[in-house]
């Protein structure tokens, strides 16, 4: 455990903690003692479950691995019995899905071992807090606790501020509020709002991916509300737009910032009132899809310049995720370029080499201007390059040295240095499982791993035959 004993938390009360390991129990009953709580210390789950009506806590704060009864359980038994309980979890185990699932299933935060006291003192007085206003219920005690499986590809990060990120993620999943998600260019954007989907009710319904700033005010318009017959010229037949498509699932409208404000006032009609009007048509449809957008603008200056509309603003943002730069989470890289190469070998079907430490120094001291698309693009290329089963520095064209924090490299410039091999074994892979599944896009999609809209750009890029099965 790090951090010193600083200062005493505010509102003594009763705190239950469960955990497995005597000296950090021990070390945990002092420290919360000394604050004038009143403790209760349990070396298991099924101890700390006969304890807590006894007792009658304020705030349990349980370990997520222990013999027998895990705190996963304990929580979700807690929750069953008194849906208003405040639970802190503590792990070792700092993964995406184990934090996301913690909040999913109504931990009131999540704490990575070793424990920072001081974070621990600051999340037991918000818990406590929040226990005396009553407000720490995360939904109703009748919500299911969803069981989707995580798309983790590529959330990768055992960082404080992913963490962060995942603890969101499994806040906003059971939700229906919009969501902005914010982040400099190739940080995974359309990768979290995936996520958030997958992990929502509405996971078995459609995930729609529109990129607002690769069409046309005329065309992005169509393309979301669908237009009718006779709309405009070419328009031979009626044509359902994104909103209609995704029912009740999730749209996802990636760089919304690069909107124009009328279409602005179109989209916060739907956010509004729940319905839209195809282009050329005179009668509303409705829209019961969830809406997620993301930018890497500057969202206020936006707003102050006037172009970009406050009220679509607040109404976009009632839940904000930032996802932070790879540069601000250099410890990260390690782990994320070992995932990628994994990844990448299966694409080129071969055996994953191993990224010598060489190579691991020089990825963590580059600036990454283009962030994990950049690490992606660069550990692909890589793979096709590297003869043998290591990746040394010689297989990374990162330059001849480590970019500074300032540089000011276009964030996808390296898709267009990829070489011909590396095209020729891209558009292989992705022809070959399209023929697998008889044309299925959605299918395709989900074995390659990618979304739809990427899917889709990839086959428009390599000029890709979809035939029908």
């Amino acid at each position: 455990m790090t951090g010193g004993h600083s200062h005493s938390i505010a509102m003594p009360s009763r705190i239950l903690i469960a955990e497995d390991d005597p000296s950090h129990l021990e070390i945990l009953r002092r420290h919360l003692a000394r604050d004038g709580h009143e403790v209760e210390a349990c070396e298991s789950g099924e101890q700390a479950l006969s304890a807590f009506h006894r007792f009658d806590p304020d705030l349990v704060l349980s370990d997520l691995r222990m013999p027998g009864m895990s705190g996963f359980e304990l929580l979700r038994k807690l929750r069953a019995d008194a849906p208003d309980v405040v639970v802190v979890l503590m792990t070792a185990y700092d993964d995406m899905q184990t934090a996301i699932d913690a909040m999913k299933d109504g931990a009131f935060d999540y704490l990575v071992k070793p424990l920072d006291l001081e974070k621990l003192e600051e999340i037991l007085r918000a818990g406590l807090a929040a226990r005396k206003r009553n407000g720490t219920r995360r939904k109703s005690a009748d919500d299911p606790v969803e069981a989707a499986l995580l798309d983790a590809d590529g959330l990768v990060g055992r960082h404080p501020k992913m963490v962060e990120v995942f603890k969101v993620i499994g806040r906003v999943a059971a939700s229906s509020a919009p969501v902005l998600i914010r982040g400099d260019t190739g940080t995974g954007k359309e990768l979290i709002a995936r996520t958030i989907h997958n992990n929502s009710r509405r996971a078995d319904q459609p995930f729609i991916s529109v990129n607002c700033a690769s069409l046309p005010e005329t065309l992005l318009e169509s393309e979301l509300f669908g237009h009718v017959k006779g709309a405009f010229t070419g328009a031979q037949n009626d044509r359902r737009g994104r909103f209609e498509i995704a029912g009740t699932g999730t749209i996802f409208l990636d760089e919304i910032g690069d909107t124009s404000t009328a279409f602005q006032a179109k989209l916060l009609r739907v956010l509004q009132e729940r319905e839209f009007y195809p282009v050329g048509g005179e009668r509303p449809r409705r829209s019961e899809a969830r809406v997620l957008a993301a930018t890497h603008q500057p969202m206020e200056r936006l707003v102050r310049e006037g172009r970009f509309r406050e009220d679509l603003y607040f109404r976009l943002r009632v839940v904000e995720v930032t996802v932070p730069p790879l540069r601000e989470r250099r410890d990260d890289i390690p782990i994320l370029a070992r995932h990628l190469v994994a990844r990448a070998a299966e694409v080129a079907e071969r055996e994953a080499p191993r990224i010598s430490d060489a190579a691991i120094k020089r990825l963590v001291l580059h600036d990454w201007p283009g962030n994990v698309r950049e690490l992606e693009n660069a550990l692909t290329r890589a793979v096709v390059l590297a003869t043998g089963d290591v990746i040394g520095p010689e297989h990374l064209d990162l330059g001849a040295a480590p970019l500074s924090a300032g540089a000011a490299t276009a964030a996808d410039a390296d898709t267009d240095e990829l070489d011909g091999v590396l095209e020729a074994a891209e558009r292989a892979h992705v022809q070959r499982v399209l023929v697998a599944t008889g044309g299925h896009k959605s299918r395709t999609a989900d074995i390659l791993r990618i979304s739809r809209g990427r899917l889709d750009r990839l086959i428009e890029k390599h000029n890709l035959v979809v035939e029908l099965g």
